[in-house]
């Protein structure tokens, strides 16, 4: 089959490789239908998330048809049903998965011993994610094998609804939907966006149907801005303005209550000082972050406010700030 294909930083080739087959009773192999790029492929794209390795298949945004089921899956899953696959791999059985933190199930990152030695505990299995999250063939592909399939699938239901209406369920949708609810538990809020891309866009959008009392959309790219504008937000471009004086003069000079970070560890910040400090210290592979979003929430947010980071950090960054809630004491 043809898949896209990883071989180092900016150089993504669409390689033959093997057809994926059933290596697990629990397994399933699906068909791609559609598939999505995602902002964090970017940060595989540039070369700055460690673990990739030549040839492996990215991708994690994905859905299709069931073509094969394994044994154990066969309760759940029969050949031709329209799946979308989330981007985490779930055993469904473990304490997290029982708690219902399927992003850190205990048993699907088959190089977990890695992962806790790097980030001090596991994430799941990923699709199409470095060798840190399980070096799972991702969904940029014609065929891909999934693993726990009875528990790693969402069932597309039989009514008509076309893949794009669905495909987004795999990722994109429910990153923007989890911090969007940990961060307008109040119909009083008042919550900044940094970064105004898909994330951005669908979180804004919830917010406001959740009943946000104001949302604030930081970018400095006009479309952007401009889409945010019209899914009811009020915007800033950081290019144009002081974001700390917008806010202030937003919030009565208290600051937002709920900070979101919509952007992640490629975070450019005009030619603020940390930006450009962040930037040369990147591209001289002395880190592999930026993270000057965060920085910016811990400075802007009012005390007890809440900070929630769907943003993609990686290596030391990410081991202090990849949260889905936090709360500002200062």
């Amino acid at each position: 089959m043809k898949a896209l294909c990883w071989h180092g930083p900016k150089d993504i080739r669409c390689d033959q490789v093997p057809d994926p087959r059933i290596e697990h009773p629990r397994d399933a192999i699906i068909k791609v239908t559609s598939c999505a790029i995602c902002g964090s492929d970017l940060h595989l794209y540039d070369g700055y998330m460690p673990g990739m390795e030549s040839g492996d298949v990215m991708g994690h945004e994905f859905m299709g048809e069931v073509v094969d089921v394994g044994p154990e899956s066969k309760h759940a899953l029969k050949v031709g049903e329209r799946v979308v696959i989330p981007f985490t791999i779930i055993c469904g059985e473990c304490e997290q998965c029982r708690r219902g933190n399927f992003s850190v199930c205990e048993r699907s990152n088959r190089n977990k011993d890695i992962a806790g030695k790097m980030f001090g505990h596991t994430t799941a299995g990923l699709f199409g994610y470095t060798h840190l999250t399980g070096g799972y063939p991702g969904g940029q592909a014609e065929y891909v094998r999934v693993p726990y399939a009875d528990k790693t699938h969402i069932k597309v239901p039989s009514n008509g609804l076309s893949d794009e209406q669905v495909l987004f369920l795999g990722d994109i949708f429910p990153t923007a939907g989890r911090p969007r609810c940990n961060a307008t538990s109040s119909p009083r809020t008042r919550l900044p966006y940094g970064g105004c891309g898909p994330v951005g866009q669908m979180t804004i959008r919830s917010a406001i149907l959740l009943g946000a009392k104001q949302v604030i959309a930081i970018d400095d790219v006009p479309e952007r801005l401009t889409m945010a504008q019209a899914g009811g937000a009020t915007t800033i471009n950081f290019d144009e303005e002081s974001v700390v004086e917008r806010l202030n003069d937003l919030t009565g000079g208290k600051g937002p209550e709920k900070c979101i970070d919509a952007v992640g560890m490629e975070a450019h910040a005009g030619g603020s000082f940390d930006a450009v400090y962040d930037k040369v210290k990147q591209t001289l592979m002395l880190e592999t972050d930026r993270p000057h979003v965060i920085r910016e929430m811990m400075y802007v947010c009012r005390p007890a406010g809440t900070l929630s980071i769907p943003g993609v950090y990686g290596a030391l960054i990410g081991q202090g700030c990849r949260l889905d809630l936090g709360t500002c004491r200062g």
